[in-house]
């Protein structure tokens, strides 16, 4: 990317390269995150927090194979003017095959959710992330 694209829009490119390419359809990057992520990428998400870069990419693939066809949809991303940290809005789907630990029966699933990213030298660093997974896990247990 050029030089003089604002630190701002390179910053959205590069959350949306990841949403795009790691969490859609069948191809599911993986290797993108060698790409988009700094080795010592972390991720928080509730309670848990996932350490680098290849402890992300088992997460993301144990979270592929529990949500099967998982697809994201990119509602909105944003970033601060500084281009060191961005947000995105999505909504993420696929089907059940034991996601939440529940009985794996190929339903569809939904929901929401918001990242908030840390950038640091062009690439990804470390990540908030808040699921509506409640409201997804109440849909399949009362189903």
């Amino acid at each position: 990317m050029p030089n003089d694209v604002a630190p701002s829009k390179r910053a959205e490119e590069l959350a949306t390269s990841f949403l795009s390419r790691v969490w859609n359809g069948a191809a599911n990057d993986l290797g993108a995150i060698d790409e988009l992520m700094t080795d010592d990428y972390q991720i928080h998400s509730a309670t848990k927090t996932i350490s680098g870069r290849n402890a992300f990419r088992q997460w993301v693939a144990d979270f592929q194979t529990v949500l099967t066809s998982a697809r994201n949809e990119i509602l909105e991303v944003f970033a601060n003017a500084a281009g060191d940290r961005v947000v995105s809005r999505w909504m993420c789907s696929g089907f059940n095959n034991g996601i939440f630990g529940l009985p794996a029966d190929g339903r569809p699933v939904k929901f929401s959710g918001i990242a908030i990213w840390r950038v640091e030298n062009g690439r990804l660093a470390e990540c908030w992330i808040e699921r509506a997974a409640l409201e997804a896990y109440r849909d399949l247990a009362n189903a």
